[in-house]
């Protein structure tokens, strides 16, 4: 009996047992089964994510080809532009020197006498070319009798490829400010446009209405460089409005102008055209990406650049400074109409600012100082005179080197930058001031005169090809700027560190530049001369001639006293001066 109840507890126990088991097993299944469950759920989510995030980007690039596709779908057409009818140079010059000396006699100031054949030849020289002449032009220049030599010269020098480089050398660093932000854009492509179309004497409503409107990449339109360049909507405002209208708009960026008349409205209202503006970001050239295929478009919605607009934007629309709100359509570019409004002949800014700034980069101020803020309240010391060179500027088609030519004529042009008497008010134009050179005049002035820029040819032909890579010039020109943006006209701003550099610089003290102008067995009296004429586009003087006579005779060898004199003289306040 005993024994049978035990098997029947084993059975029942087994029994139990096995249910036991089983509920457990059962118990640890289900937890498996729930996180299997979630894992499932997350992998769906996740593919859910995915899907929705690939079909976003698909979305976006169906957009931006839509946008591109639109943008590209309407070429810009350009306005149509008046026939050019300037007047006769002459009679333009004559017209310049009436108003100048009749403010001359209002204000009983003597008019100074007209500068000698080398001090115009010199001026003439780094005004319209950016670099001096060489010895053997100087020396035709001199030697020559005919009386047209002068006119003959201004339409010589507009007419060399270097005039072209001079004003792309004064345009670019305004157009594109060196920073971090732009530090992967060429700047290249942007300076030999502006060359090209200084020197093609493209018209200068043209020459801007294209670098407004521009559109596609570096390598079709090099124009777009200054877009990539300054890739916000505040910096392209002001720069546009400052060095095509000269106008100082940016202090309204933020709040009223607090001298002006401008609103905080007016600068988001020009700002406005550019708001669909879309640059590339560039990138790094010498890892892979390609500067030259990057670019501009403009889009028919807002742009999407990242940091485009700033902080302090005002969705406002688009409205020409101090005129009308015109009326555009949203998807359609705005920029052309900028353009168009900016560049046509009744605008009351552009030529006028042109025609201020040419005269200021001839004269080292213009008829309203400074040259960039011809805005309300800006007194001009010449006003009749910068309306009827506004007229003709507009007369001859925006003709830049016809305007440049007329004022070269004038005597006002022409006349001694040599003070005589009491110094009169330099806004009356009695003489020349004197201008300093830019970096980019002094370092190609100091290479004709060394040689260094032929060697220096030879050396870049033979490098590799680094993008963007400073050159020997650029660092001699950032260099000399010292920090500022660009050299003031009249005032020298180096210091000790400028002058010891330059005479301590390999171009100046180059033992072979001596030999080239002087060789050996040349007679001092001609050694003297050749220095002079190669250095100072001039010839000695009998008193300098007999003090330079002195020094070299108590010198070494000749070649070392003729390097010394010509280290003196590159080292010297009157090579390194426009007078």
């Amino acid at each position: 009996m005993r024994r049978a109840a035990s098997l029947l507890f084993a059975t029942l126990a087994f029994v139990i047992g096995g249910v036991a088991v089983e509920r457990i097993g059962l118990a640890a299944d289900q937890p498996k089964s729930k996180q299997q469950a979630k894992k499932e759920q997350l992998k769906k989510f996740k593919a859910k994510q995915a899907a929705r995030q690939k079909a976003k980007q698909a979305a976006k690039r169906r957009a931006e080809a839509e946008d591109e596709k639109a943008s590209a779908a309407k070429p810009v057409e350009p306005p149509k532009r008046a026939t050019p009818n300037p007047s006769p140079a002459a009679a333009v010059a004559q017209m310049i020197d009436e108003h100048i000396d009749r403010k001359l006699a209002e204000a009983k100031v003597p008019a100074g006498p007209a500068a000698s054949d080398d001090e115009f030849l010199r001026r003439a020289y780094l005004d319209l070319t950016g670099v001096i002449p060489t010895a053997a032009k100087t020396r035709a220049f001199l030697d020559s009798t005919d009386p047209q030599k002068r006119a003959k010269l201004i339409d010589e020098l507009l007419a060399s490829e270097t005039y072209g480089k001079h004003q792309a050398d004064l345009w670019v660093p305004k157009l594109f400010p060196r920073d971090s932000a732009n530090r992967f854009v060429l700047r290249e492509p942007l300076a030999k446009w502006f060359a090209d179309q200084f020197n093609a004497d493209t018209r200068w409503d043209k020459l801007v209405y294209d670098l407004v409107t521009a559109s596609g990449t570096v390598a079709d339109n090099p124009a777009v460089t200054y877009y990539l360049a300054n890739r916000s909507v505040d910096k392209l405002t002001d720069t546009v409005t400052q060095h095509f209208l000269g106008v100082q708009l940016q202090c309204a960026q933020c709040h009223n102008h607090p001298f002006n008349a401008w609103k905080q409205t007016e600068y988001w209202g020009m700002a406005a055209f550019f708001s669909k503006v879309q640059p590339q970001n560039p990138r790094n050239p010498n890892r892979g990406g390609d500067a030259m295929q990057v670019g501009v478009r403009e889009l028919p919605v807002k742009s999407r650049l990242r940091n485009f607009f700033p902080d302090s934007a005002k969705d406002v629309p688009p409205k020409f400074l101090g005129g009308p709100e015109p009326k555009l359509a949203s998807r359609e570019p705005y920029r052309p109409e900028l353009a168009e409004w900016m560049t046509g002949p009744r605008n009351p800014y552009f030529a006028r600012a042109m025609v201020n700034r040419t005269w200021g980069q001839l004269f080292g101020r213009g008829f309203v100082n400074p040259i960039e803020d011809m805005g309300e309240g800006a007194i001009a010391s010449h006003p009749e005179l910068l309306d009827a060179l506004t007229r003709e500027f507009v007369k001859s088609g925006f003709d830049v080197k016809h305007l440049t030519r007329c004022i070269c004529a004038s005597q006002a042009y022409q006349r001694t930058s040599k003070p005589s008497g009491s110094e009169a008010d330099p806004a009356l134009f009695a003489r020349m001031a004197v201008k300093v050179m830019t970096p980019e005049q002094l370092f190609d002035s100091l290479g004709r005169v060394t040689g260094f820029d032929r060697q220096m040819e030879r050396a870049r032909a033979r490098a590799p090809k680094r993008p963007n890579a400073p050159t020997p010039r650029d660092q001699f020109v950032q260099f000399y700027l010292a920090g500022a943006e660009q050299a003031h006209p009249t005032e020298y701003e180096g210091g000790i560190p400028q002058a010891l550099k330059l005479m301590n610089s390999r171009i100046v003290g180059n033992p072979a530049a001596v030999r080239s102008i002087a060789p050996p067995g040349t007679k001092p009296a001609e050694a003297f001369e050749a220095i002079y004429l190669a250095a100072l586009s001039r010839r000695p003087t009998g008193e300098e001639v007999t003090r330079l006579k002195e020094y070299a005779a108590k010198a070494g060898t000749p070649n070392e006293a003729y390097g010394d004199i010509l280290w003196v003289v590159l080292n010297s306040s009157e090579f390194t001066a426009v007078r």
